[in-house]
């Protein structure tokens, strides 16, 4: 149970009545949810109000339908494997949503855990014009590696290509060895940018260096990480340097790291306190842009899976149960944890 902001969260197993479908909704049976940095921030009360049941990458299949899905779209069946992610679902009419890829930022958007239930349980709802499939080209890829994909992968996949950066070029990764960092590093790599990856002590480097990045920056043993890695890039800087970590120190610090025309791609989300300084000569001077990358549209799931699929991600996981919830958030937020806790249902 989502506690107020600042107060440590608190989270009880209950037995609730099995929800029911509208006429243009699908019940999922979940098989398994992975655990994303996200909940952290939504159970501390950090993003606002919160439904009880929390969780937002859940993979599935298709219990019920709805009494008026099988005239809206007769290839919709019980059993299909549909993912139940972030974003639950959008209006599709707003300013943003008939914008390419505007859905993510839809004025109207249901969220799971915040708008409605989420996926820490065994069922869930979905309104059936929003469900993400996942097709059987993809039925190779276990339902572990699927969830993590679904906000943490996806979120770290889209955000690497709004960079629009060229390949062979240098991607910086601001939290390279968290939970959406560490995907970044593998997608960014896969997708043939030079990775230096930047996070706390040597355990952290280890993973990310695993993971492809080529340069790993210890920001416990660097005085300028800025001058760290202009360094290791020739001196020029990264073309794109994203923000994995929802920390105000490592947003300010990322400014320095920028290559000129670099990208500046916010993800983390730090507290309300803290916010991020700086002077518009900093973007007057080298042409640096400065944008925000919000998860990604039903697509590029889709396309962030593929990569699995390939076998060149491959999505890091352990399994934990419900009870050790607050144990899970408590680690994810201490950053102590490498990779995703998934739980079965």
């Amino acid at each position: 149970m989502p506690q107020e902001s600042g107060a440590s969260p608190r989270f009880e197993i209950r037995q609730v009545p099995r929800p029911q479908p509208g006429p243009n909704e699908l019940l999922v049976k979940l098989t398994l949810t992975s655990v994303c940095g996200t909940d952290c921030a939504l159970a501390a009360g950090h993003l606002g109000p919160t439904r009880a049941v929390l969780g937002h990458e859940g993979v599935g299949t298709i219990s019920a339908l709805g009494s008026g899905v099988p005239s809206l779209d007769p290839s919709v069946e019980v059993g299909q494997r549909v993912g139940v992610a972030w974003i639950r679902d959008a209006c599709g009419t707003c300013g943003f949503c008939v914008l390419p890829s505007g859905e993510t930022r839809c004025v109207g958007l249901f969220h799971s855990g915040r708008s409605c239930d989420g996926t820490f349980a065994e069922y869930a709802v979905v309104p059936w014009r929003y469900m993400t499939r996942i097709p059987p080209r993809l039925d190779s890829v276990p339902d572990e590696l699927v969830a993590p994909v679904l906000c943490g992968g996806v979120t770290a996949y889209k955000a690497i290509k709004e960079c629009h950066v060229l390949p062979g070029q240098y991607v910086a990764i601001s939290g390279g060895g968290g939970g959406v960092g560490a995907l970044g590093v593998q997608y960014a790599s896969a997708m043939g940018y030079r990775v230096v990856a930047v996070d706390a002590g040597e355990e952290k480097g280890r993973y990310a260096l695993a993971l492809g990045a080529e340069h790993y920056v210890d920001i416990t043993k660097e005085k300028d990480l800025g001058v760290a890695v202009k360094k290791l890039t020739d001196g020029r800087g990264c073309n794109g340097v994203i923000i994995a970590t929802g920390a105000g120190a490592a947003y300010q610090s990322a400014f320095e790291m920028l290559a000129p025309y670099g990208t500046y791609m916010c993800v983390g989300i730090p507290p309300p306190n803290q916010t991020v300084n700086f002077h518009p000569i900093q973007f007057i001077n080298n042409g640096a842009k400065v944008t925000g990358s919000a998860v990604g549209t039903r697509q590029d799931i889709l396309e962030a899976l593929e990569f699995v699929k390939r076998g060149v991600v491959s999505p890091k996981v352990e399994e934990a149960k419900l009870e050790d919830m607050e144990s899970i958030l408590k680690w994810v937020s201490e950053g102590k944890i490498q990779g995703k806790y998934i739980i079965r249902f």
